[in-house]
């Protein structure tokens, strides 16, 4: 234990928080770790290009090709990452044994047998997500929302397929299956009919739901977005469809991704909201940039904000929080690390603002002394506490990135 941080541990003192208790907390909060930023979401199901309203940008060298190579950089990201991490996979990187492909309406637990001997040697929980995108039978940009009920057919079944999956995760690692539900459909001009399609898309869900599954172990999400790449002016799954439907169904989570929503609205104000009504809600963390939301996470004012709310509102037990971005311009290593750290780092500033005495300002009216008090805390030494969390944990804040270097040039470096 430093000096530094036994000096940041008396200054936190006077505020009433307690340091160790703090380090110690954030060690067990679990942060889901999304697999498919080491292969820029190409999976293992099709050779085919990324499609569906999302597209990965840049050709960095050392992208994952395999499960093996893909799990050998998740571990080495395991390495550099303080605290509790989860697992999180899409339908597409189900692995196959040589000869026993089957379509993703058929997917089965076997298929993903691998990823649980993965998960549970590494005492991780697994969370998971239908792949609507990226597959031949997308039919004109319709998934769940197709007017083609042979389409649509095929989809619901995949859902069904994915909901046998999760409790098996859940299962398996004795940890509660998140699974999320995200449809890039929509249309890329002025559409014609703007209820029909959710009107398929709300059919859909309910019968993918109806999928028997323990409440318990499986915790099915919907997730909405503004527009996506192709789809610019309508997108069936709309913040507000997605969270109607959540409300409206029971043991149904609203998810909600920080870049999804327009410019201007900020997911930090809507988490205390949805709080009010949801037992517990999820959230997929990205950074977004102008109208793109899947940069690299950042610790910048939402991301602190986002943090803030979960803590202040003391639901870290009721929010389920999963990384979600891809970037393929950058050391892909370095972009997952980078992203789990800031969000830690996020948890962690929250954990060590006093929170009840602010709160006790703003009911009193004291708004001057409220500014100056969230001014303070800006200036305490988060750093010192991070450095001692990193420490116990078996890490660093300075150095990591040399592990990068080296794993590059040992491994990546050799992915042609």
């Amino acid at each position: 234990m430093s000096t530094r941080y036994e000096s940041a541990k008396a200054i936190y003192a006077k505020l009433g928080i307690d340091t160790d208790a703090v380090i110690a907390k954030l060690k067990e909060i679990p942060v889901s770790l999304h697999c498919w930023q080491g292969d820029d979401v190409t999976g293992f199901d099709h050779d085919g290009p990324l499609t569906g309203g999302i597209q990965t940008t840049g050709n960095y060298p050392g992208k994952a090709r395999t499960p093996d190579e893909l799990m050998a950089d998740i571990d080495k990201v395991i390495s550099l990452c303080p605290g509790k991490l989860k697992l999180n996979l899409h339908a597409c990187y189900a692995i196959f044994e040589p000869g026993q492909f089957v379509d993703r309406d058929k997917l089965e637990p076997k298929h993903f047998a691998k990823w649980v001997e993965f998960a549970k040697a590494r005492g991780m929980g697994i969370d998971f997500n239908p792949t609507f995108f990226s597959h031949p039978k997308v039919k004109d940009g319709l998934s769940l929302t197709s007017p083609d009920e042979e389409t649509r057919k095929f989809w619901v079944e995949h859902g069904k397929a994915c909901i046998r999956i999760s409790e098996y995760f859940a299962r398996e690692t004795g940890i509660p299956c998140v699974m999320n539900i995200w449809i890039g459909d929509g249309f890329k001009d002025v559409p014609a009919d703007r209820m029909g399609p959710r009107l398929r898309y709300k059919k859909s869900i309910e019968e993918i739901i109806a999928e028997p599954h323990d409440p318990k172990l499986v915790k099915p999400c919907v997730e909405s977005k503004v527009f996506g790449i192709g789809v610019e002016s309508y997108t069936a799954g709309s913040a507000e469809f997605t969270l109607t439907f959540a409300a409206t169904h029971e043991n149904v989570l609203p998810l909600m991704d920080n870049g999804h929503y327009h410019p201007t609205e900020v997911v930090s104000d809507k988490i205390p909201a949805l709080l009010c009504y949801f037992p517990e809600i999820a959230l997929h963390i990205t950074r977004g940039v102008r109208w793109d939301s899947d940069h690299v996470l950042l610790l910048d004012d939402e991301t602190k904000e986002m943090a803030k709310e979960i803590v202040r509102c003391n639901a870290l037990d009721r929010v389920y929080m999963a990384l979600d971005y891809f970037d393929a311009s950058i050391n892909r290593i370095s972009a997952w690390t980078v992203g789990v750290r800031s969000w830690k780092k996020a948890l962690l500033a929250a954990m060590l603002t006093p929170h009840e005495q602010l709160k006790k300002l703003q009911d009193n009216a004291e708004f001057s002394e409220l500014m100056v008090r969230m001014e303070e805390v800006k200036m305490l030494p988060l750093g010192d506490v991070w450095e001692e969390f990193c420490r116990q944990c078996g890490t660093t804040e300075c150095g990591w990135f040399d592990e990068v270097k080296k794993y590059e040039k040992e491994v990546l470096s050799k992915r042609k």
